[in-house]
């Protein structure tokens, strides 16, 4: 552990995850323009938070599983698709939710891990409804899809996200490169833990996945949430 935390506390461990996260992020931002523009907007923004938030890792789920030139599509990347998209609303709550909550009031961990957690649900929930609705689904069953599809997900995301978190940052403050380095492994952490669940889901028709990217067109529906 004192390994771990001399690691993430050091600067190079902040310039280094710059150095991977920058050109995969660029490359992904260009490939949206270039190569897979037909991908919905929403979409677009799912792949570009998930390369931000994961750098390398984000980028390999989008180049094997989001773009048109996969050769094949099954349940194991309509899995991945379906956790990016979960993966992207939650990060920015959980970001804000610990930068709010232990960064600028250093509220005890209890407070932190109950806004954070309230907050990257928030998030996420929003993430999925909001298409919804505008795709011409009624709010109360756009609520109810949305909840039954996406609570078990990121409610794993996220208690393993936080959690680890709070078990690395410690007492570190926003000026800490600690803190920052936490929240870096954590939300990576989050989403490789809530991938299992998103296969299960799928494969019990709880939830349908995202679309296959080859089919996909500025018209057509996400395909997201639960029947």
């Amino acid at each position: 552990m004192e390994t771990l935390t001399a690691i993430l506390s050091s600067p190079w461990f902040l310039i280094v995850w710059a150095a991977l996260m920058l050109p995969c992020l660029i490359w992904t931002i260009r490939d949206l323009r270039v190569r897979n523009s037909h991908l919905m907007p929403l979409m677009q923004l799912v792949w570009c938070l998930t390369v931000l938030y994961s750098g390398p890792v984000g980028l390999l789920i989008y180049v094997t599983c989001g773009r048109k030139e996969i050769a094949e599509d099954g349940l194991y990347r309509r899995a991945f698709r379906s956790v990016a998209h979960c993966y992207s609303g939650c990060g920015m709550g959980e970001v804000a939710g610990l930068v709010i909550a232990a960064g600028l009031l250093a509220l005890g961990n209890l407070w932190v891990a109950l806004i954070t957690f309230t907050m990257a649900y928030v998030a996420g929930f929003a993430l999925t409804v909001g298409p919804m609705v505008q795709g011409g689904t009624d709010m109360r069953t756009a609520v109810k899809d949305a909840v039954i599809a996406e609570t078990p997900s990121i409610t794993i995301m996220e208690v393993v996200a936080i959690g680890i978190d709070l078990w690395l940052s410690g007492d570190a403050g926003m000026g800490d490169v600690l803190f920052w380095s936490s929240l870096i492994v954590s939300l990576t952490c989050g989403l490789v833990a809530a991938y299992p669940v998103n296969i299960l889901l799928i494969a019990k028709g709880v939830k349908e996945g995202m679309m296959d990217p080859r089919n996909t067109h500025h018209d057509h529906g996400g395909g997201h949430a639960h029947a």
